[in-house]
């Protein structure tokens, strides 16, 4: 086996001996076998699941499934990584004998009429319900929905004669978890990372001109495997991929650019070509590049051609390699708006063999530089870019970890709004189409692969499979990202245990994987976010840029965090650590970690600027709410306030990354018993939180806004104190309660909101008018509202397209007789629609709500809840939501289909 596997590699490009020129002339664009097909499998699939194990099967033995009747496929499943080991003395043998096993789910005869029809992608757990029980199979802390157990999916698949000629492939964008995929009752292949993509090729068990039966197999185990939400089944899309045998090979592309200005830049692309013909090939590889039109996305303008490439590849396996460079004239460039503009580029790859054009391979790019800066922080083309940025856990609330593009980029817009301008890709790779979408936007992204290293954080969790999988998995993870211009770091490992436990086993692990993500990409840095480690300490000199979690502000730090008893109490590090690595950037991969349940008011408010929640502060064990006045924190983080003073002292950091942007679901963090930790700027529906209007007045300081909390509904309080907030980027504001004037206020140094904590509680209105360089800024009005009257419905958009994938965010809020939302009211509404679409999932961002996601019968959360609305494929016509409560007038809405 070994001695096959270096005669392979000694089988490389040599040059061609026919002249370029005369290849020029002989190829043709007419070539009938020009071009790969590339099919969504979305629609006609059969699933069905089981808590327990169905089938026998297992890829490893694990400590929930120690049975020793199973049959490990571990043997089978890791060749499929081979591609991407790049020793090939570190290459997995296949298991001489073929895979013994008749499952009867894999074959073409098997009755699944009674399977449930699904489109992917799919998650099995987020339309049921709630798991409950002191003690469930999923706990908590992974949200508390069924993951566990074996998911099977089928799907026909009909090939067609002229197929035989091809090379066919199944890639899979993610699947959770430990995916396997069985053609016509065989085996051809798996990858356990449930959030990686992967490639199987299929060729050799389909049989084209008839039907073939598509299996695949995902299992989550039962118990903990995950610290937060992970989904569960197909829950990324699917695609069938048909190509020549000779063609461009997955994810062969890699585009970078140099020597970047406004005159000019050098862009330098790398192309592998794979021959998986039984014959060498000599080919012919043409790259031109093209503007890219984000909104039409359609091509544009040719602006570069590459230098043809002459190849000859040897057969079977084969793979030869070019690298080429060209000059781009006034290019567009790549960058964070609203300085800059998120402009991309196309190359078209094309792959001639003879006068045959075998392969046309696209690839988007951007053509942006990146310096980073230990005193000047991000520079993006020569210009300073405060990192502005949130963490984003991959679910989209309650749609589940199934990938929606319009979900995702509602999520974005409302990141935009706010002023954001990086995310943070916590802790595994995101779905492919979202970088897809913060290149056209215009995000920063530090891509993130590792939570676990060799030391587990959960028992089920990554590091069962690190050894084995670590190589593959990152290599993988960054030859399908490399070309996006919004990619700005690699990030190979999130508050791994080795910081406390082995600081020097830390840094060995942390080489080996920087040493790999600069083989794969030399042109941008890599990191791990560090929590624990200090800068005496080994695992922070191995990093290219400094990345802390929290510690940069301290933890547990403050007068308000003193009587917190253990833990890991810091003073603030970024001094320190700039200090200890003068010449590398740092930045803040986690900050805040600030706690909040949207609307909800506690008394009394937290004299200091960040405090830790608990019942006598910001805390209601009985409620299990946070107060939204903005201040609270988990014991080791800190207030948004903070975290701007900490930022302002230290100038050279280059910004920081909020924990979290969204809620997500799991990971509930000071009450257990709740489906969500609370930690998001904007909360699971996608309503705003008050925190959002304090980080917009920062990052977004030209908006003129001014936002008063809280509400002004407090029957009983009356002469009670009740603290007034206000956010704003105006240096001056004057609060008025019922027309009379509680104080102007000026900003000071060190404080980023306005604070009226002696007013006292009288209905009616209060008003604040800002000021900002003497000149009126913005002003802000909340009033005491009457008694809940009526529903109210607002939708995102107008229109829904009938792709059977596009969405409408129906928002409903409780108004009263002059139409002002009610702050407290939880009135129950049931949902309906007419015509041709469907209500998917329902919410209200109330943590502690376990209703399932698919009801329609759904409770306010102070005034709001939310439909979430899509049409039928292939329909058209009007589609009509409607709401009702008892003792409320109910309303509806059109939609557009």
């Amino acid at each position: 086996m070994l001695l096959s596997k270096i005669f392979w590699l000694t089988l490389l490009a040599r040059p061609l001996q026919t002249s370029t020129a005369s290849l020029l002339r002989s190829v043709s664009a007419d070539s009938p076998d020009a071009g790969r097909e590339q099919v969504r499998l979305s629609t006609g699939w059969r699933f069905w699941r089981s808590e327990n194990i169905p089938d026998g099967i297992i890829y490893e033995r694990r400590s929930d499934a120690s049975n020793e009747s199973l049959l490990e496929l571990k043997p089978w499943i890791l060749p499929m990584g081979n591609a991407f080991i790049n020793d090939p003395e570190d290459w997995h043998d296949q298991p001489d004998s073929n895979l013994d096993i008749d499952i009867e789910y894999t074959r073409s005869g098997f009755d699944d009429s009674g399977w449930e029809n699904v489109t992917i992608p799919h998650d099995w757990a987020i339309r049921l319900p709630f798991l409950t029980g002191s003690r469930p199979v999923i706990p908590t802390s992974m949200g508390n929905l069924p993951v566990h157990g074996v998911g099977w999916y089928r799907k026909q698949l009909d090939l067609s004669a002229e197929d035989a000629r091809k090379k066919i492939y199944l890639d899979v964008d993610g699947a959770m978890a430990y995916p396997m995929v069985w053609v016509n009752g065989q085996l051809a292949g798996g990858w356990p990372f449930g959030y990686n993509s992967f490639r199987v090729d299929i060729t050799p068990h389909i049989k084209t001109g008839e039907s073939n039966i598509l299996a695949i197999r995902a299992e989550n185990p039962a118990g903990r495997f995950s610290r937060w939400y992970p989904g569960a089944g197909l829950y990324r899309n699917v695609w069938l991929t048909k190509v020549s045998p000779v063609h461009v090979a997955h994810w062969g592309t890699f585009i970078s650019s140099r020597e970047v200005s406004d005159a000019s830049a050098v862009v330098d692309l790398s192309v592998t070509v794979e021959n998986r013909a039984e014959s060498n090939a000599e080919v012919l590889v043409l790259t031109e590049v093209f503007e890219f039109n984000t909104q039409s996305q359609n091509i544009g303008r040719s602006v570069a051609k590459f230098e043809p490439a002459k190849l000859e590849i040897s057969a079977t396996d084969g793979k030869a390699s070019f690298n080429g460079s060209v000059t781009i004239r006034g290019p567009h460039l790549w960058g964070p708006p609203p300085a800059h503009q998120p402009n991309l580029y196309a190359a078209v790859t094309r792959v001639y063999q003879g006068k045959r054009l075998v392969d046309e391979y696209e690839t988007k790019f951007g053509i942006r530089s990146l310096e980073f800066h230990p005193d000047n922080g991000l520079l993006v083309n020569g210009q300073k870019v405060y990192l502005q940025g949130v963490n984003q856990h991959h679910d989209l609330g309650p749609l589940g970890a199934a990938f929606n593009m319009r979900a995702a980029r509602r999520q974005l817009e409302m990141l935009r709004d706010l002023g954001a301008n990086a995310i943070r890709m916590s802790h595994n790779p995101p779905a492919p189409e979202l970088l897809e979408l913060t290149d056209e936007m215009g995000f920063l992204v530090i891509n993130e692969i590792f939570d676990s290293w060799e030391e587990s954080k959960t028992p089920l969790d990554y590091s069962l499979i690190f050894q084995d999988w670590r190589e593959p998995d990152l290599r993988a993870f960054i030859r399908r990202d490399r070309n996006h211009p919004s990619v700005i770091v690699w990030s190979y490992g999130n508050e791994v245990k080795e910081q406390s436990s082995d600081d020097e086993r830390a840094a060995e692990i942390a080489i080996y994987l920087r040493n790999i993500c600069h083989a794969e990409d030399p042109t941008r840095p890599t990191s791990t976010s560090m929590h624990f480690s200090s800068p005496n300490m080994t695992l922070p000199t191995t990093q290219d840029v400094i990345s802390l979690n929290y510690q940069g502000e301290g933890m547990r730090y403050g007068p308000a965090y003193e009587h917190i008893t253990g833990g890991n109490h810091k003073t603030p590090q970024y001094q320190a650590y700039h200090d200890a690595f003068p010449g590398k950037l740092i930045m803040g991969s986690e900050v805040a970690s600030s706690l909040s349940t949207r609307g909800a008011f506690l008394f009394p408010v937290t004299p200091y600027n960040s405090a830790p929640v608990n019942d006598s502060y910001g805390g209601n064990s009985k409620t299990r709410e946070i107060s939204a006045y903005e201040l609270y924190t988990a014991d080791a983080g800190s207030s948004a306030d903070r975290i701007f003073l900490t930022q302002d002292e230290k100038p050279f950091v280059s910004g920081g990354f909020v924990w979290t942007g969204w809620d997500y679901l799991g990971e509930p963090y000071k009450y257990s018993s709740l489906h969500t930790g609370g930690w998001g700027i904007i909360d699971l529906a996608g309503f705003k939180k008050e925190r959002f209007w304090l980080y917009q007045s920062r990052w977004r300081p030209d908006l003129k806004l001014a936002h008063i909390i809280p509400h002004w509904n407090w029957p009983g309080r009356e002469g009670e104190v009740t603290p007034v907030h206000v956010f704003s980027a105006a240096d001056e504001a004057e609060l008025f309660l019922n027309g009379q004037s509680q104080g102007r206020l000026k900003k000071g140094t060190e404080e980023y909101r306005f604070r009226w904590d002696d007013v006292k509680y009288e209905p009616g209105e209060l008003y604040v008018q800002t000021y900002k360089g003497g000149s009126e800024w913005a002003a802000d009005k909340v009033q005491t509202t009457l008694e809940a009257y009526s529903l109210h419905l607002s939708a995102d958009r107008g229109h829904v397209a009938s792709d059977g994938d596009d969405l409408v965010f129906v928002t409903m809020e409780v108004v009263d007789a002059e139409g002002k939302v009610v702050p407290k009211s939880n009135n129950t509404a049931i949902f309906s629609v007419s015509g041709p679409g469907e209500i998917v999932a329902t919410t209200n961002g109330n943590p502690g709500d376990f209703t399932a996601f698919t009801s329609l019968e759904r409770r306010a959360f102070n005034g709001l809840a939310l439909a979430i609305v899509r049409s039928y494929a292939g329909a058209s016509g009007e589609l009509k939501v409607r709401a009702t409560s008892e003792g409320l007038q109910g309303t509806e809405i059109s939609i557009e289909v």
